[in-house]
């Protein structure tokens, strides 16, 4: 699925008391690094490894892009490869939601993903949400451990005059064993029934004006009541390498999230939101994602919005 905006301008878990799942354990096959080790690699990291045997290389963009030059070795994925959409909108269809978890076996094998991997993701130009979004969905079947984002992503590549090539590499498929699912989706009716709720944080990751109600997210504007905005492309600079740890934390102390507590995010169809989740698993906070976002929240009337533009909360 390609967003319907650019990438740039579309614009674990909860402690014990507030599951009611208990947290999986990864498998030992399934955890090749220690649960610490970074949420991005350098480019310096990856030119060291590009010949490592158990490297899977991701290249996420526009395909275009991918078939003129990427990293050797690269493989390209797209957001139909690792989620699922019903474009039945008028019936309730959401966008880019987690498929079933022997579906997404099969889909991350089908990328050449085994037990073994090193998964390595990067983007290329400004597709950092769509790189974070496939990074999650690894968390998510919990190989989290074992990937990692490229900082600074395609750009970074070639800004230091490293080797692309046009040719892709030969298909090849992995061997996973059964997933061992990390609970952080959570559904509408898990974040209604929290909004307030202390060390709960809500985070709005779409751009300010759709957080604002100036432009319509959905059928209702504004924001799920008692979120907080927290742009997703703050959580990067300029050159999109993401933020040093003390800046991360100065943005996320702004939203009201102290050290500890769990942020849970949202943004339009649950591609952003996980830029923002991306940032805040890098500087040590649990993390969960409302996957239907607000394209299911402003469609079912008995969840509250608030509309900054008239102070007023709407829900039946």
């Amino acid at each position: 699925m390609r967003p319907s905006l650019s990438p740039r301008h579309l614009a674990a878990a909860l402690a014990c008391a507030m599951f009611s799942l208990n947290v999986p354990r990864t498998s030992t096959a399934q955890m090749m690094v220690p649960p610490a080790a970074p949420v991005t690699v350098s480019t310096v990291w990856l030119a060291e490894h590009l010949e490592d045997p158990n490297l899977v290389l991701l290249h996420v963009g526009d395909r275009k892009e991918y078939d003129k030059e990427h990293i050797p070795g690269a493989r390209f994925v797209d957001l139909d490869d690792i989620s699922v959409s019903n474009h039945d909108h008028d019936h309730g269809g959401l966008m880019l939601e987690m498929p079933q978890p022997d579906s997404l076996r099969a889909r991350l094998e089908a990328l050449g993903i085994s037990d073994k991997s090193r998964v390595i993701v990067y983007y290329g130009n400004d597709w950092v949400s769509p790189a974070t979004r496939v990074i999650f969905t690894l968390d998510y079947a919990g190989l989290g451990s074992g990937s990692a984002l490229l900082d600074g992503g395609m750009q970074a590549w070639k800004t230091e005059h490293r080797a692309v090539t046009a040719d892709a590499p030969k298909a090849r498929r992995g061997k996973l064993a059964a997933l061992t699912i990390n609970p952080i989706v959570v559904s509408a009716a898990w974040v209604n029934s929290r909004i307030g709720t202390p060390n709960f944080h809500l985070i709005d990751g779409r751009a300010a004006v759709y957080y604002d109600g100036v432009e319509a997210g959905g059928p209702r504007k504004g924001h799920i009541k008692g979120a907080k905005s927290l742009p997703f492309t703050e959580v990067t600079d300029d050159r999109l390498y993401l933020r040093k740890p003390t800046e991360l934390k100065l943005l996320f102390a702004k939203a009201g999230v102290a050290d500890g507590d769990t942020v849970v995010a949202y943004c339009h169809i649950g591609q952003q939101g996980t830029a923002v989740l991306f940032a805040a698993r890098a500087i040590g906070h649990p993390v969960l994602l409302y996957d239907g976002s607000f394209q299911e929240w402003s469609r079912r009337p008995e969840l509250p919005v608030e509309d900054p533009r008239t102070g007023k909360v709407t829900a039946q």
